[in-house]
């Protein structure tokens, strides 16, 4: 699964061709959520909330980005990299 941005600990991954609807995992030590990109909100797995915090923040700073990297995970094309949180 490609690796699209890391910050705070934090990594940000998404896989090609994954399902519905568009989301990026998060993943924090041993936890891992799944983000949607339209909203921020965790639609599976967890983080702590300081962790949640700064995934929401970097999201909605670069969903437009987010929303090119899923239309090109869903055609199978390689990822870039989104710039990390300062």
């Amino acid at each position: 699964m490609p690796e699209v941005s890391r910050f705070y600990g934090i990594v940000i991954r998404m896989y090609h061709d994954d399902h519905h609807p568009p989301h990026f995992h998060a993943i924090y030590g041993k936890y891992e959520a799944l983000v949607a990109i339209e909203d921020a909100w965790i639609i599976g797995g967890n983080l702590p909330t300081r962790a949640l915090n700064l995934v929401r923040e970097w999201a909605s700073l670069h969903r437009r980005e987010l929303l090119d990297l899923w239309e090109k995970a869903r055609q199978l094309r390689p990822l870039g990299k989104i710039a990390p949180l300062d």
